[in-house]
This record gives C-alpha cells, structure tokens and sequence, in this order.
C-alpha cells in the first residue's frame, strides 16, 4: 500500500475512534458502488450519517470541509442512495464531514478533528 493510501486509511480509523467515543456506531468503513465511495457510515439513535473524512496538515490552503466540492457532494449523495436501496433503516439519512488536521502525518500525537454535523 503507498503512503497516501496508509495516511488516508489511519485518517478514517481516527475519524471512527472519535465516532465512536462519541457513541456513534461504525456500520460500515469505505462502502465502495460503481457511483463513488463513501468513507465511513455510521449511526446513532436518530441518524444514520454518511461520512466524508478529509485529512490535512493544516488549513493553510482553506479548511479541510472546502475540499468536499459539489461535484463530491453530488457522488456522496448517488453513492448513499444506492447504499439505501439495499439496507433497510429507520434512521434519517445525514451526511457529517469530519476534518482531521495532523501536521505529523500519522506520528501526530493529538491530531485536531473538526466534526461538520449535516454538512451538506
């Protein structure tokens, strides 16, 4: 696996230990459809959230959530629809972007998460 892909992937892991520390539960991590990929889906009691994770250094060149553009949006969107046609719920559907700043990379020890609830 290239570095990229090793950074991206310790980013949603920190994206789901701060979900679930705040007692989301994890349903399901990159849910990959022929429309695109979601990064992680998870729930709690009301909401079952579609989650996009961006990771930074830092937000020198515009926050992290800038990065989730329309046309991102727009394949988030298609690609959970999808993901509901197959999975049943009860839970209104959301869709949260969470910022992780780590300007170490992955030896950061404290990366800064931002959580944007119902960002789009």
């Amino acid at each position: 696996m290239d570095s990229r892909k090793l950074t991206g992937a310790w980013g949603e892991a920190t994206a789901a230990a701060y979900l679930r520390k705040h007692r989301y539960t994890i349903v399901d991590c990159n849910y990959t459809s022929r429309l695109g990929e979601i990064d992680l889906i998870a729930t709690n009691r009301r909401y079952l959230v579609f989650v996009e994770v961006k990771l930074r250094a830092d937000d020198s060149h515009g926050a992290a959530r800038e990065f989730v553009t329309p046309d991102k949006q727009r394949k988030i969107k298609q690609t959970a629809m999808l993901y509901l046609s197959t999975h049943d719920t009860q839970l209104q559907p959301r869709f949260d972007v969470i910022e992780i700043y780590a300007p170490d990379g992955m030896q950061t020890k404290r990366p800064k998460i931002k959580h944007w609830s119902d960002a789009f």
